[in-house]
Parts: C-alpha cells; structure tokens; sequence
C-alpha cells in the first residue's frame, strides 16, 4: 500500500482495514507509522535485492554484468516500467525523515556491495586494470540503475534504462585488460 500509494497517503487505518488486523495487533508489531514505514524499506529491500539474486550473486566478469542487465531489464518490463520501489520511498523520504533515510542508504548501500562484490572478484582475478575502483564502478552502475528506472517510469518505456545501465557496463568494460 505504502509503495502504491506513498507514505503520506496511507494511513495506519487503511493498512488495518487491508490487512485485517486490530489496533491492538497493529502496536503489538509496530510503535507507530513511523516504525511501519521503517519497516517497509528493509522488506523492499530484500524484494529488490532477492529479485536480483541470481544474477547478482554471479557478477563476476563483463558477460555476467550484461546478463544482470539483461535480467533487470526484464524486471522492469514485467513491472510495466513501474520504477524503483527503494527510489520511490526514497524520493518521498529522504528529505523528511532521517531515520528512513537512514535506512534508505543502508538498503542502496547493500545493493552497492553486492555490485562491488563482483566488480572487486574480477579486480582480484586480474580482469580489471589496477586503477579500476569496484566501489566507484559499483556506484556508478547503481546511479545509472536508479536514474533509468526514475525515466522509465516517467516514459513507460525499458528504453532509458537500458540505456543508462549499458552505459554504465561500458564505463566498466573500458577498465577491462585487453586479453
């Protein structure tokens, strides 16, 4: 409800009404609105994140990449380029409440890891140049996600965000060695 409607827009008594649960309940899990919302992010999170895994997981070389782009961008498709879940919350967020920016930062920061994870296998096997920096590129293919999926929500096209993450691939791929 909170991703569908925002934040704002979505007040404890509809998510009891949706969820058929009492105040009582409601407490018992969550101190306020507040606590729910934080609540939110780390499950949206782990939807992102866990959507991804396959591929993810196996970001080890240049084919690899291009596979969880490829995968992603299916994501989106199936998604009727409906943005990002994690962007969305933090668009609404970020500005209003620290702790959800907090914890905002912490769920892109975890998706940056998992990126640099692979970008930092390869590094060590020798397939990136010794100036190449995982983090830096992990954060590059990270910004590139976020703004694709912000336009192709806007335009209700995958074409932006393909765009962005190719893009981005070839940023690493010019800090690949030559074979």
């Amino acid at each position: 409800m909170i991703y569908a409607h925002g934040v704002e827009r979505t007040s404890l008594d509809d998510v009891m009404a949706a969820s058929g649960v009492s105040k009582s309940q409601l407490y018992h899990y969550f101190a306020d609105k507040d606590a729910l919302v934080l609540e939110v992010i780390a499950r949206q999170t782990e939807r992102v994140l866990g959507a991804q895994r396959p591929h993810l997981d196996a970001l080890d070389s240049l084919s690899a990449l291009k596979a969880w782009r490829d995968g992603f961008v299916r994501l989106n498709k199936a998604a009727q380029c409906g943005g990002c879940p994690l962007g969305s919350l933090a668009s609404e967020l970020a500005n209003d409440s620290e702790p959800a920016r907090k914890r905002l930062a912490d769920g892109f920061s975890m998706w940056r890891d998992r990126l640099e994870n692979g970008l930092s296998r390869m590094k060590e096997r020798g397939e990136l140049g010794a100036s190449a920096d995982p983090h830096d590129l992990a954060l590059a293919l990270l910004s590139a996600v976020e703004g694709g999926l912000l336009l192709s929500k806007t335009t209700q096209s995958s074409r932006p965000l393909e765009i962005a993450i190719d893009m981005a691939i070839d940023h690493v791929a010019r800090n690949v060695n030559a074979p």
